[in-house]
Protein backbone atom coordinates (compact mmCIF):
# COMPACT_ATOMS: atom_id res chain seq x y z
CA UNK A 1 0.00 0.00 0.00
CA UNK A 2 2.79 2.44 0.83
CA UNK A 3 4.52 1.51 -2.38
CA UNK A 4 1.39 2.30 -4.36
CA UNK A 5 1.09 5.70 -2.70
CA UNK A 6 4.76 6.39 -3.44
CA UNK A 7 4.25 5.37 -7.06
CA UNK A 8 1.19 7.63 -7.35
CA UNK A 9 3.10 10.54 -5.77
CA UNK A 10 6.05 9.94 -8.12
CA UNK A 11 3.73 9.73 -11.12
CA UNK A 12 1.94 12.90 -10.05
CA UNK A 13 5.30 14.64 -9.58
CA UNK A 14 6.50 13.42 -12.97
CA UNK A 15 3.25 14.56 -14.59
CA UNK A 16 3.60 17.98 -12.93
CA UNK A 17 7.20 18.30 -14.10
CA UNK A 18 6.24 17.17 -17.60
CA UNK A 19 3.37 19.65 -17.74
CA UNK A 20 5.65 22.45 -16.50
CA UNK A 21 8.25 21.47 -19.09
CA UNK A 22 5.70 21.62 -21.91
CA UNK A 23 4.46 25.01 -20.70
CA UNK A 24 8.01 26.36 -20.49
CA UNK A 25 8.77 24.94 -23.94
CA UNK A 26 5.66 26.61 -25.37
CA UNK A 27 6.57 29.98 -23.79
CA UNK A 28 10.13 29.68 -25.08
CA UNK A 29 8.86 28.86 -28.57
CA UNK A 30 6.63 31.96 -28.53
CA UNK A 31 9.51 34.16 -27.36
CA UNK A 32 11.77 32.67 -30.03
CA UNK A 33 9.18 33.47 -32.72
CA UNK A 34 8.94 37.06 -31.46
CA UNK A 35 12.72 37.37 -31.38
CA UNK A 36 12.99 35.98 -34.90
CA UNK A 37 10.32 38.43 -36.12
CA UNK A 38 12.29 41.34 -34.59
CA UNK A 39 15.48 40.08 -36.21
CA UNK A 40 13.80 39.86 -39.61
CA UNK A 41 12.30 43.34 -39.20
CA UNK A 42 15.69 44.81 -38.25
CA UNK A 43 17.37 43.21 -41.25
CA UNK A 44 14.54 44.40 -43.45
CA UNK A 45 14.92 47.99 -42.20
CA UNK A 46 18.68 47.91 -42.80
CA UNK A 47 18.17 46.43 -46.26
CA UNK A 48 15.52 49.07 -47.04
CA UNK A 49 17.84 51.90 -46.05
CA UNK A 50 20.62 50.37 -48.17
CA UNK A 51 18.26 50.07 -51.13
CA UNK A 52 17.10 53.68 -50.64
CA UNK A 53 20.70 54.82 -50.62
CA UNK A 54 21.46 52.84 -53.78
CA UNK A 55 18.43 54.41 -55.44
CA UNK A 56 19.62 57.91 -54.49
CA UNK A 57 23.08 57.11 -55.91
CA UNK A 58 21.59 55.78 -59.14
CA UNK A 59 19.32 58.80 -59.53
CA UNK A 60 22.24 61.16 -58.96
CA UNK A 61 24.31 59.30 -61.55
CA UNK A 62 21.39 59.35 -63.99
CA UNK A 63 20.91 63.08 -63.43
CA UNK A 64 24.60 63.76 -64.08
CA UNK A 65 24.53 61.67 -67.26
CA UNK A 66 21.34 63.37 -68.43
CA UNK A 67 22.72 66.88 -67.96
CA UNK A 68 26.00 65.95 -69.63
CA UNK A 69 24.25 64.27 -72.55
CA UNK A 70 21.81 67.16 -72.87
CA UNK A 71 24.67 69.65 -72.96
CA UNK A 72 26.36 67.63 -75.70
CA UNK A 73 23.14 67.46 -77.74
CA UNK A 74 22.53 71.20 -77.39
CA UNK A 75 26.16 71.85 -78.31
CA UNK A 76 25.82 69.81 -81.51
CA UNK A 77 22.64 71.65 -82.52
CA UNK A 78 24.26 74.98 -81.67
CA UNK A 79 27.30 74.12 -83.82
CA UNK A 80 25.08 73.04 -86.70
CA UNK A 81 23.12 76.31 -86.61
CA UNK A 82 26.30 78.38 -86.29
CA UNK A 83 28.01 76.50 -89.12
CA UNK A 84 24.97 76.99 -91.35
CA UNK A 85 24.77 80.70 -90.54
CA UNK A 86 28.48 81.35 -90.99
CA UNK A 87 28.53 79.16 -94.13
CA UNK A 88 25.71 81.15 -95.69
CA UNK A 89 27.43 84.44 -94.86
CA UNK A 90 30.66 83.13 -96.36
CA UNK A 91 28.83 81.82 -99.45
CA UNK A 92 26.80 84.92 -100.27
CA UNK A 93 29.15 87.67 -99.17
CA UNK A 94 31.06 89.47 -101.92
CA UNK A 95 33.34 91.56 -99.71
CA UNK A 96 36.60 89.73 -98.81
CA UNK A 97 37.23 91.90 -95.77
CA UNK A 98 33.77 91.02 -94.44
CA UNK A 99 34.44 87.31 -95.12
CA UNK A 100 37.73 87.48 -93.18
CA UNK A 101 36.07 89.14 -90.20
CA UNK A 102 33.26 86.55 -90.38
CA UNK A 103 35.81 83.71 -90.33
CA UNK A 104 37.48 85.23 -87.26
CA UNK A 105 34.07 85.63 -85.62
CA UNK A 106 33.26 82.00 -86.48
CA UNK A 107 36.51 80.78 -84.92
CA UNK A 108 35.98 82.90 -81.80
CA UNK A 109 32.36 81.75 -81.58
CA UNK A 110 33.35 78.07 -81.76
CA UNK A 111 36.07 78.48 -79.13
CA UNK A 112 33.81 80.34 -76.71
CA UNK A 113 30.88 77.99 -77.19
CA UNK A 114 33.15 74.97 -76.59
CA UNK A 115 34.38 76.63 -73.40
CA UNK A 116 30.80 77.30 -72.25
CA UNK A 117 29.64 73.73 -72.87
CA UNK A 118 32.78 72.33 -71.25
CA UNK A 119 32.10 74.57 -68.24
CA UNK A 120 28.55 73.21 -68.06
CA UNK A 121 29.83 69.61 -68.05
CA UNK A 122 32.57 70.40 -65.52
CA UNK A 123 30.14 72.21 -63.22
CA UNK A 124 27.67 69.33 -63.52
CA UNK A 125 30.38 66.84 -62.56
CA UNK A 126 31.54 69.03 -59.66
CA UNK A 127 27.96 69.33 -58.38
CA UNK A 128 27.60 65.56 -58.57
CA UNK A 129 30.78 65.10 -56.52
CA UNK A 130 29.63 67.73 -54.02
CA UNK A 131 26.22 66.11 -53.65
CA UNK A 132 27.86 62.71 -53.26
CA UNK A 133 30.16 64.04 -50.57
CA UNK A 134 27.61 66.07 -48.64
CA UNK A 135 24.45 64.06 -48.94
CA UNK A 136 25.12 60.47 -49.94
CA UNK A 137 28.30 59.91 -47.92
CA UNK A 138 26.67 61.34 -44.80
CA UNK A 139 23.68 59.07 -45.30
CA UNK A 140 26.01 56.08 -45.66
CA UNK A 141 27.81 56.99 -42.44
CA UNK A 142 24.49 57.47 -40.65
CA UNK A 143 23.31 54.03 -41.75
CA UNK A 144 26.60 52.39 -40.82
CA UNK A 145 26.77 54.02 -37.38
CA UNK A 146 23.15 53.46 -36.31
CA UNK A 147 23.11 51.90 -32.86
CA UNK A 148 21.66 48.43 -32.86
CA UNK A 149 18.56 48.12 -30.71
CA UNK A 150 17.86 45.00 -28.75
CA UNK A 151 14.41 43.53 -29.46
Amino acid sequence: MVSQVLIIICLAGAATLLFSGFRLSNQTRKRLLILNAHRIAARSAIQKSRMDLAEVRNRARLLEDTVSGGASAVEKVHKAIANTTFGLIDMFSKDEEFKDSTRKARQTHHQKSEQVYQAVRTTNHALHILADTLIISKAEKRIASKPKKAP
